[in-house]
């Protein structure tokens, strides 16, 4: 009686000490990268997963894109005529990526808020796992599904006169920068989500925010059209940042300034997002 006691006993502190510790079975071998990449990696496939199988997250990651660059290009292109281009598509596309990528970002406040309220975060919770790794790998299948939209807006694109003006090199570089705020946007987004706690507030709090910084920036024309008043907000929009970036790097010309202003900007989002989402995320799995 006395064993099986002891032995009961046991079990039970494995078991407390296992439930709802972010470093529990980090002893040994289970401490370093490689853990953690683990399980980065393990949220990453039950994301990338869950958007294969919802048929709505399908038509959101494939329908939307190309509707956005058929969309803009056709309704547009015929009424705005930016400066250093013969197509409204190689001026617009840049933009085009840049509201995609927040309009999909936007859905990870929701997702993460959804997996509050559902309990999902509880059961990883009772998992030997970092903390950390829910919300990276929650960030890492949006790159994912990022990347993939990218190369589907790009295609469509193309097809109706869309081209690279400054070589290999800067297209790569177009999409390395394009990523990279995405990166930023679903950190944002994410902390959004863990703040409100409610999936439908989530999503109309991203709308609110993609909206009015995408549409009165440089994203679809030049800040110099816009009103004086105005012209001042747009040149202090990180979107007008990293949209005039992203279109130096495609369609050419100096690049230095635009790409320093965005990639400072995205490195300022990601020191504020980054530790604060996962301090609010300890905040809000606390027991």
């Amino acid at each position: 009686m006395t064993t099986t006691g002891a032995a009961g006993a046991a079990g039970a502190a494995g078991t407390a000490g296992t439930a709802g510790s972010p470093d529990v079975g980090a002893a040994g071998p289970m401490r370093g990268l490689g853990w953690l990449a683990a399980n980065v990696a393990t949220v990453t496939g039950r994301n990338l997963r869950r958007l294969v199988r919802v048929p709505t997250l399908i038509a959101f990651a494939t329908v939307q894109p190309i509707m956005f660059v058929l969309l803009f290009t056709y309704a547009w292109g015929g009424a705005i005529d930016p400066p250093g281009v013969d197509r409204y598509i190689d001026y617009a596309l840049p933009g085009i990526w840049v509201l995609s990528i927040a309009f999909g970002a936007s859905q990870t406040g929701v997702a993460v808020a959804d997996d509050l309220t559902t309990g999902m975060i509880d059961r990883f919770r009772a998992l030997p796992m970092a903390r950390s790794a829910l919300l990276a790998g929650r960030t890492v299948a949006d790159a994912v599904r990022n990347l993939f939209v990218l190369g589907l807006m790009t295609g469509v694109a193309h097809l109706i006169g869309f081209r690279f003006h400054a070589g290999p090199a800067a297209a790569l570089a177009a999409v390395g920068l394009a990523l990279a705020a995405g990166v930023a946007f679903s950190w944002s987004f994410a902390l959004l989500g863990l703040l409100v706690r409610d999936p439908e507030s989530a999503g109309i709090g991203g709308l609110l925010a993609v909206i009015p910084l995408v549409f009165t920036s440089s994203t679809f024309v030049p800040v110099a059209t816009f009103p004086g008043w105005l012209q001042a907000f747009a040149n202090l929009d990180p979107i007008t940042d990293v949209v005039d970036a992203l279109r130096a790097l495609c369609l050419g010309g100096p690049t230095a300034t635009p790409l320093r202003q965005a990639l400072a900007w995205i490195a300022g989002l990601l020191v504020v997002t980054v530790p604060a989402a996962v301090l609010q995320y300890r905040r809000t799995t606390a027991s």
